[in-house]
């Protein structure tokens, strides 16, 4: 058995993995302080090493090319919040159709996997398109990308479902058959830690 499917079994990291990860957020908390203004690391630190079941999806997250960032605190619970904050629709988890049902539903060419199965398996959720939206205002995302986002379930039960991208300085929500997948198409998550 691999190193990473021990990890992914298991749900844990080791203390390098740990470490590394920690790092690296925090050079990303610190290069990016527009997105969190007013926020200390050494708070967002100390809130993760209380919670430290939420460090293997956060490492998920990096792995997969979501460069997760904290955007956002809830003062009521204390909860830091994390968006994939990735320039693209992180590339680990592209060419994906929105879930299961839309998976099974394909006759021919499948995609390997589902954005909604996935971002299960990670511990995260996939950004609403208030969140979406949201996170377009702190700086240009999926330019040249898309995302898959939470899809009402009335349109769902259509057969449809949404996804998200910036183009000409403005961000389009569309609709697609749930079952489609295409190469520059993936999904971007959002974690309570």
């Amino acid at each position: 058995m691999t190193e990473r499917s021990e990890i992914n079994n298991k749900k844990e990291l080791s203390p390098e993995q740990r470490e590394e990860l920690l790092r690296t957020l925090k050079a990303r908390f610190e290069k990016n302080m527009n997105r969190h203004k007013g926020f200390d690391w050494a708070d967002v630190q100390a809130r993760l090493e209380v919670h430290t079941e939420k460090l293997w999806s956060l490492y998920e997250m990096e792995r997969t090319g979501g460069e997760p960032d904290v955007v956002g605190h809830d003062h009521q619970t204390g909860e830091y919040l994390f968006y994939d904050c990735s320039a693209e629709s992180p590339k680990g988890r592209r060419s994906v159709c929105y879930d299961r049902e839309a998976l099974e539903s394909r006759k021919a060419h499948k995609p390997e996997n589902n954005a909604v199965d996935m971002a299960a398996a990670m511990g995260i959720e996939l950004l609403t398109e208030e969140q979406y939206r949201e996170l377009q205002q702190l700086g240009n995302f999926d330019t040249k990308t898309s995302s898959w986002v939470q899809t009402p379930d009335k349109i769902r039960k259509l057969g449809g479902a949404l996804f998200c991208d910036r183009r000409y300085d403005t961000v389009f929500v569309y609709h697609n058959g749930a079952e489609s997948y295409y190469a520059a198409r993936g999904f971007r998550g959002s974690l309570r830690v």
